[in-house]
């Protein structure tokens, strides 16, 4: 707050892991809003627990009034009690607001009277239900996945994206204002989902 008037800052979060195939999707939502990319936080662990360091980080610095994005709901947990309970944490105790892109239903922004609380409430738990249940049928189309390919002695894994060598230095000029985004994306032949993803990766190497 400054000069007793509210500024709400805008957040998105992202988690990537090694079940979720849709990680380039969850970046270009994320991009097409236009979101500071300091204010974009993304964690890579496969959700079997709640240890995330970017997710913390998020939670740490939001202000009651801001606005979070999310892509679907299963981003906020592995099960449905995990869901329910980041929900409630991320609405009543810090008071933020909440858009799941997915599903614009969930938006706490609106409808904040008593029955558009309670519809949200019903979908929330309905799509926290549907995606436990899809998280525990992609652990085992996985597993019977991987256990097939090895039995024809397919490699599993995928290529590393190469990073090129100018990447930190136009980072930099970037931060500092000296060339575009465009520029940025040019100079390291990146598309801007992939940016994103590096830029983060970039950041967290930096913390380390």
């Amino acid at each position: 707050m400054r000069n007793g008037v509210m500024y709400i800052k805008v957040y998105a979060y992202i988690r990537v892991s090694a079940l979720d195939q849709n990680e380039d999707r969850q970046l270009d939502a994320v991009a097409a809003l236009n979101i500071p990319p300091p204010q974009i936080f993304v964690d890579k662990f496969s959700g079997k627990d709640f240890n995330r360091p970017a997710y913390k980080r998020l939670v740490r610095r939001m202000q009651p009034g801001d606005l979070l994005y999310i892509k679907s709901i299963d981003r906020l947990g592995r099960n449905y009690e995990e869901i329910q309970e980041q929900w409630r944490t991320l609405t009543k105790d810090k008071g933020v607001d909440i858009v799941v892109i997915d599903m614009p239903l969930l938006d706490t922004r609106r409808g904040k009277d008593l029955v558009g609380t309670f519809l949200s409430d019903i979908v929330l738990q309905i799509l926290s239900f549907v995606a436990q249940n899809e998280r525990e049928s992609i652990l085992k189309r996985q597993a019977e996945g991987i256990a097939a390919a090895r039995a024809r002695g397919v490699h599993l894994g995928r290529p590393a994206i190469r990073v090129s060598k100018n990447f930190a230095e136009t980072i930099k000029k970037w931060e500092r204002g000296k060339i575009t985004f465009q520029d940025a994306l040019r100079l390291t032949g990146m598309k801007r989902a992939t940016f994103y993803k590096r830029l983060q990766e970039y950041r967290q190497g930096m913390k380390c």
